[in-house]
């Protein structure tokens, strides 16, 4: 059974219910159907009855709850909730009745902040921005998190490295320049996120241009105290670094650059130096390898609040739907 396979018979043990605020696309039916279908989650669909049977057409979602913000009953209370959460920044009614009439986002996260809903899924043709703002601005960051960032969770066909060739590849969405402290962090979360999702111990490396002092540099500088950061803050996980991408998964240039390491050559989370590696490094796999690629997916919110990228595909979604199921179990 494949990686997906194993999260999708997971997430039926224990069905959410998954918010999709994106009624504008068509992708987001052809998943909704596929979920149904497979009975993975119990779907909510946020939109007008004209937008839903516009891109529905031909698609089973007759299982799905489809709420119209239009005409939903909770409205009014949301709009009452919204304000009152939002008045230190200046919120009135009538700008919450704004935000949430014409952004379903913030009306999805207003679901789950009232126990509506486990979870959210959105992304296929919005922003990572406006996907987070609202889930940031309503459901708030985890208690303890020191950020909130977002991996791709890989899988590789025919690949001997990483876990059965599933990686985390963080932070590949989201953070664009972490200093070491949330290097580490981000680091620690991506940990716990590969230990819940794949089941198998996680031995995380901090990727470098540099192995173990090869090259000297300030942005080497980073990646080396982070490593001495995350080490002290989560040594309940195998951590090393810096080291470049082949001595982070290839058992014999692990050996080779970094003899000694109880990561090198074995790694299946990889935490890159910024997002301008991590984001373009999940697209090459993804495009090159013909790898799977699931996310971007969150960590650090207090609830699960997952992104799309703006390229994926229904299939993709549905994938990110059962991940997003399973988070909601470990809440």
């Amino acid at each position: 059974m494949g990686f997906i396979d194993t999260i999708k018979e997971r997430a039926r043990q224990d069905k959410k219910r998954i918010a999709l605020p994106e009624s504008m696309d068509r992708r987001t039916y052809e998943a909704a159907a596929q979920v149904l279908a497979e009975d993975i989650a119990d779907i909510i669909i946020i939109g007008t009855p004209d937008l839903v049977e516009k891109y529905s057409e031909g698609l089973d979602i007759s299982k799905a709850t489809i709420i119209n913000p239009e005409a939903s009953e909770l409205t009014d209370v949301y709009i009452r909730e919204l304000t009152e959460l939002r008045k230190a920044k200046g919120m009135t009614e009538e700008k919450a009745k704004e935000l949430l009439l014409g952004d379903y986002m913030y009306y999805a996260c207003m679901m789950v902040k009232m126990g509506q809903a486990d979870g959210v899924v959105s992304g296929a043709c919005h922003s990572t921005a406006n996907t987070l703002r609202p889930s940031l601005q309503i459901i708030k960051t985890k208690p303890g998190s020191k950020l909130v960032s977002a991996f791709f969770l890989m899988v590789v066909p025919n690949c001997e490295y990483g876990a059965n060739g599933t990686f985390i590849f963080a932070d590949s969405g989201l953070e664009q320049n972490p200093d070491p402290e949330r290097l580490a962090a981000i680091a620690g979360d991506s940990a716990a996120s590969f230990e819940l999702l794949v089941g198998v111990e996680p031995k995380v490396a901090f990727l470098s241009h540099s192995t173990k002092g090869s090259a000297k540099h300030p942005d080497v500088d980073k990646v080396v105290a982070a490593v001495e950061i995350a080490k002290r803050e989560y040594p309940q996980y195998l951590m090393d670094g810096e080291l470049q991408a082949d001595a982070a998964m290839v058992p014999s240039v692990g050996a080779s650059k970094a003899p000694g390491s109880p990561v090198a050559g074995q790694a299946n989370v990889l935490v890159f130096p910024d997002l301008d590696a991590g984001n373009n490094g999940y697209k090459l796999v993804q495009r090159l390898a013909k790898a799977e690629a699931y996310g971007p997916i969150t960590q650090g919110i207090a609830r699960p609040v997952n992104d799309l990228s703006r390229g994926c595909s229904s299939e993709d979604i549905v994938g990110v739907i059962a991940i997003t199921a399973v988070q909601a179990q470990a809440q």
